[in-house]
């Protein structure tokens, strides 16, 4: 699913409206209808619903849900929020249809003095203050109504966006983010970008996509360079097993892994390889592993580094067509002059690198055309700082793998909730799997062995990345079913990795 910026959206809207063509008017009416579907489907109406519009067009949409929640016998209490004494041209033409249709209606419009309700647990809030075009922070009024809507124990439900929050970059300038703090956020057509970051999910709580109708040519035309992954994304990209193939057809990975006291990461990088496809798997590692390595995973093929601890010497690197570099490598200098001449002998071939490999990278002076051709990094955020600096917001540092992965032509596998896939032309992906569960030891071990068997099997460096990174989150989703997030390690990870193939195969 294709994502858009607030101006873009706003722009399919538009569009929407002249070659549909409808009405701004009768469109508001129909998202509006949309989100009170949600709300009588969730509450009855013993319910009170206390309706906060603001004096914009997200206003207009909270006064028609206000309007048509009235017909349907709700007891609705309104507060339109106008201290400018300005609404916008819809939010008026609402304003009079709601009074016209229900003069007995409990309507306040707030222009100066505020009595607040007493609110209840069991009351609900409708936050129609702002959308998403809001463009600088709350304050004044509107921030003391914010705050007292944050210290109310009703249920909150905001219209497209809670009040206060941007569509995109939420790192405002104001110590105090004046921002609604909603149990259930209702958007319209599209998630916004900021739902994606994890210093704004205090905001939105569940999030639940309405659609209403937008113009599917305006979306095909509308260009971005940021979508979500989805089942079907991943599905048409898996290839058919060919009847009389052989092993051979499958590909040749090496994995570089493992060091004295950390040969369970290389365990797990090399298991989940093999349960990913891989025709042949050769895992190298130091001396003290072998004995571990092949009584745990018989099927890869060792290679003994001449060290006893750790990794410091490159095997014959011919027959191989993909390489895997990082889990449990250490950070010993031996190893590190290991990896700068495995980055510098690789030529063509494809590698991702991942772990203690990106740990020492991060400390040399200059990172500037150490990376391969065809190569992907897989840190979780405090290894991405340490490689591009540090960040202040997860926004922040989403647009530095964007722009990390321009200048190095790197793929970047930006690790987390909603794991971002930066790609060297500039798109980027969300993906839409996995769960806290999968916070876990080696967790991440278990994703470099999945993208090892899948560039080995000849999949495009971008091909892996993507379903590699899906297949994962998918993995850990049917993981955590059986097990719960609780009690997920990352053998469950790598236990569930065949069930994930049937499932994107259905």
């Amino acid at each position: 699913m294709k994502l858009f910026s607030t101006s873009d959206i706003q722009k399919i809207d538009k569009y929407t409206i002249t070659n549909e063509p409808i009405s701004s008017i009768d469109l508001m009416e129909r998202a509006a209808t949309e989100v009170v579907n949600e709300i009588t489907s969730r509450y009855d109406v013993s319910h009170k619903i206390y309706i906060f519009a603001g004096p914009g067009n997200n206003g207009g949409d909270a006064l028609v849900v206000a309007r048509l929640l009235l017909g349907k016998s709700y007891s609705v209490f309104v507060y339109l929020c106008n201290p400018s004494g300005k609404l916008s041209p819809d939010c008026r033409v609402n304003k009079d249809r709601l009074l016209k249709e229900h003069t007995n209606s409990n309507f306040t419009e707030i222009v100066n003095e505020f009595a607040p309700p007493k609110l209840t647990e069991k009351d609900i809030i409708i936050d129609g203050l702002f959308g998403s075009g809001l463009n600088k922070p709350l304050e004044g009024g509107f921030a003391g109504l914010v705050r007292y809507i944050n210290a109310s124990s009703a249920k909150v439900i905001s219209i497209d966006i809670p009040s206060g929050m941007f569509g995109e970059d939420n790192s405002n300038k104001f110590e105090e983010q004046i921002i609604v703090e909603a149990e259930l956020t209702l958007t319209f057509q599209f998630p916004k970008i900021a739902f994606f970051f994890a210093e704004n999910s205090p905001y939105f709580g569940e999030i639940k996509i309405l659609e209403i109708g937008i113009h599917p040519d305006a979306i095909r035309q509308t260009h971005s360079n940021i979508s979500t992954l989805e089942k079907e994304d991943i599905s048409k990209l898996l290839k058919k097993r060919e009847k009389f193939s052989h092993k051979g057809n499958y590909g040749q990975g090496l994995l570089f892994a493992g060091s004295f006291g950390k040969m369970g990461a290389a365990i797990l990088s090399a298991t989940a390889c093999l349960r990913s496809g891989i025709g042949l798997l050769t895992t190298h590692v130091p001396e003290c592993g072998i004995i571990p390595l092949q009584t745990a995973v018989p099927e890869s093929m060792g290679s003994i580094d001449p060290f006893a601890e750790t990794i410091t010497t490159l095997p014959e690197l011919k027959q191989f067509s993909a390489f895997g570099v990082g889990p449990g490598l250490g950070t010993s200098t031996q190893t590190a002059a290991f990896l700068e001449n495995l980055l510098a002998t690789t030529g063509e071939h494809p590698i991702v690198i991942d772990a203690d490999a990106l740990n020492i990278i991060s400390t040399w002076p200059v990172i500037d055309n150490v990376f391969p051709k065809n190569c992907i990094i897989t840190p979780h955020p405090k290894e991405f700082d340490r490689l591009a600096g540090k960040s202040s917001t997860s926004y922040e540092r989403f647009i530095k793998a964007q722009n990390f992965a321009k200048k190095h032509k790197v793929f970047v596998i930006l690790k987390g909730a909603y794991t971002t896939i930066a790609c060297p032309s500039g798109e980027c992906f969300f993906n839409t799997t996995g769960n806290p569960g999968m916070a876990t030891a080696g967790s991440g071990d278990v994703l470099t062995g999945i993208i090892l068997a899948l560039l080995a099997q000849e999949y495009t460096v971008k091909e892996a990345a993507l379903i590699g990174v899906y297949l994962h989150g998918l993995a850990g989703d049917l993981a955590s079913e059986e097990k719960s997030e609780e009690s997920m390690i990352a053998r469950d990870i790598i236990d569930k990795i065949g069930n994930a193939f049937k499932y994107l195969k259905k």
